[in-house]
């Protein structure tokens, strides 16, 4: 596995974190770690402002952080807050029924800002058939059994 690496290939024991990505340049490294700090603070607007995609950013950052940090993963998995959200996902891909009526509703209204826009036919057709393909997808994401 060339490029992957364990928590115990590093730390000789695993963590809750399982396995992470290596990333060997770090240049590499430092853009997935500045990335992750940028991500993680419009992740935490995202969770109180209705049409910013919170969760998106917060696993976005997640991953930055498996290919640079694994303190600052770690960190981000365990969070009173922000954890929640981003562990559901990795564990099964889950989004709780709440964010998927958010989302579907910003999606709508996003649209509605399209009509209203001086958007060509073309345009419209584009959005509505993009923003119908993320509510498909938002939708047949399964719901959390139990909150992680």
């Amino acid at each position: 596995m060339e490029g992957r690496r364990t928590d115990q290939d590093r730390h000789g024991g695993a963590t809750d974190a399982g396995r992470r990505i290596a990333t060997r340049s770090p240049a590499a490294r430092l853009i997935y770690l500045g990335l992750g700090c940028l991500f993680v603070p419009v992740g935490a607007i995202g969770l109180v402002m209705p049409l910013l995609p919170g969760t998106v950013f917060l696993i976005l950052a997640a991953a930055c952080f498996a290919r640079s940090s694994p303190r600052f993963e770690q960190w981000l998995l365990e969070h009173r807050y922000l954890g929640p959200s981003v562990r559901a996902w990795r564990a099964n891909g889950s989004i709780p029924r709440r964010v998927k009526w958010i989302a579907c509703i910003s999606l709508v209204v996003s649209y509605g800002i399209v009509l209203a826009s001086a958007a060509p036919m073309v345009g419209r057709i584009a959005a509505a058939a993009c923003f119908i393909a993320v509510a498909a997808y938002i939708i047949t994401r399964p719901e959390p059994v139990a909150e992680l």
